[in-house]
């Protein structure tokens, strides 16, 4: 005997036009949402809310907690500080009448003198007209320019000295080629595409100075020189080494213990000896002997404090720094749990991959490191353990979103967001050459 009925009950087919209207209202509500979101966005950035956790920035923070993109991420918080002095392109988002897709190109050439014209051409345009009336006036405004950069071309000039500290100061004028090009290698170590947030007064859980993020990033430059081809040894360079710093130090030095000495660069600067614990986690060490007078008598051969199969091995495993929320695969340290130094052996369940950042709030900043279960806890300098995940939360819904725009006086209908255009070809010239005139 057959169980299963014979006949199923038609699915009701709604309505095309029903169904696309709630469609747009919907986007129109998510639009109102997401400027209530970069308004948070930008309020949590500003009171540095992500710093205590050992992250990089408040796009870090988003792609660990709320599981964005982190060039999406970084997006979101360019255009939420960049709201702040837009007051008639907030308006237009906050009433659901503009998506965030038309807000992100318009906010990167907006000021207080042309966003009515921008926002007229979002009214009336598609998101693809927006990206292309944005894209063709950055052109002209650079082929204005052109004229300048040639002029500044002779101007280009570079220098450096090492201060009475042993730092190095640096001092240059590059040429508009120039200067775009060192500029983007900059921007792509530091892994942004945007001015960085103002910063505070330094403390314990602010953000690094763009000025010093700039400093690492030219590090990082010449790290990936050195490792690829900069050097005739660049094919030896593995993984701590990134190019030779020659540290002059002693094992009492290196030990957790120590003396605390200092330990000195070959040109004659001094590091601490936290410092010289770090690099000493993953370098090539030479040992040797000498005289009170400083001569050698006795000198080892070159060695690897991480051989070249246990470092492929911890790559392999670890994948990129350990540091919970951190993304970065390129331009990580080996780090010593227990510091060889101290006894710890080189092996897989004593190593743990590190980025230069956390690398160095490990050492220096106060940062500490267990394992437990074979897995690393880290602990802030406050004593607070530092999650392994983001927080699972609940995300809101439909209702909730309709809900809260009625609650701020926010009239959203089918209608908010569809634009006013009929399909016609847009005048690029004139279009630009209105923007201009907005100048």
């Amino acid at each position: 005997m057959n169980q299963y009925p014979t006949t199923i009950a038609p699915i009701p087919i709604r309505d095309l036009s029903s169904l696309e209207d709630e469609i747009t209202e919907l986007a129109a509500h998510i639009n109102a949402a997401t400027f209530r979101l970069l308004t948070l966005i930008r309020e949590y950035d500003e009171r540095q809310g992500w710093g205590g956790g050992g992250l990089k920035s408040c796009a870090h923070w988003l792609n660990w907690k709320c599981g964005i993109n982190l060039g999406a991420a970084r997006e979101k918080v360019r255009v939420a500080h960049a709201l702040k002095d837009l007051p008639q392109i907030s308006a237009a988002l906050r009433n659901g009448r503009i998506s965030f897709s038309k807000v992100r190109a318009m906010t990167r050439v907006a000021t207080a003198q042309n966003e009515d014209y921008l926002l007229m051409i979002a009214d009336h345009g598609t998101a693809a007209h927006v990206e292309r009336l944005v894209c063709q006036y950055r052109r002209v405004q650079r082929n204005e320019a052109l004229e300048r950069d040639n002029q500044l071309h002779a101007l280009r000039e570079f220098n450096w000295y090492i201060d009475g500290d042993g730092s190095y100061v640096l001092k240059g004028r590059l040429s508009p080629e120039q200067g775009a090009r060192v500029v983007q290698a900059l921007d792509v170590a530091m892994g942004t595409l945007h001015e960085e947030q103002r910063n505070s007064a330094e403390n314990v859980s602010a953000e690094t100075p763009v000025a010093a993020k700039r400093a690492d990033a030219l590090e990082r430059i010449a790290d990936t020189f050195w490792g690829q081809g900069g050097s005739k040894d660049s094919a030896t360079i593995k993984g701590g080494d990134r190019c030779t710093l020659h540290l002059h130090t002693d094992i009492s030095t290196l030990r957790e213990d120590g003396d605390g000495a200092e330990s000195e660069l070959a040109d004659g600067g001094h590091v601490s000896a936290e410092t010289s614990r770090r690099l000493a986690c993953d370098c090539g060490v030479v040992r040797w002997r000498e005289d009170a007078n400083g001569t050698a008598l006795d000198i080892g051969r070159r060695t690897r404090s991480i051989p070249p199969a246990i470092r492929r091995a911890l790559e392999r495993r670890d994948g990129g720094c350990r540091f919970p929320g951190c993304t970065a695969r390129h331009h990580v340290d080996a780090h010593h749990i227990q510091h060889w130094a101290d006894g710890g052996e080189t092996r897989l369940d004593n190593l743990l991959l590190l980025c230069r950042h956390h690398h160095r709030l490990v050492h220096e900043g106060g940062y500490s490191l267990a394992l437990e279960s074979n897995e690393p806890v880290f602990t802030a300098p406050n004593g607070k353990l530092i999650p392994q995940g983001p927080d699972t939360r609940f995300s809101g819904n439909v209702f909730a979103l309709a809900t809260a725009s009625q609650q701020e006086q926010i009239n959203i209908d089918a209608t908010t967001l569809v634009p006013l255009w009929y399909g016609d070809k847009m005048d690029d010239g004139m279009a630009v050459d209105g923007l201009l005139r907005r100048e």
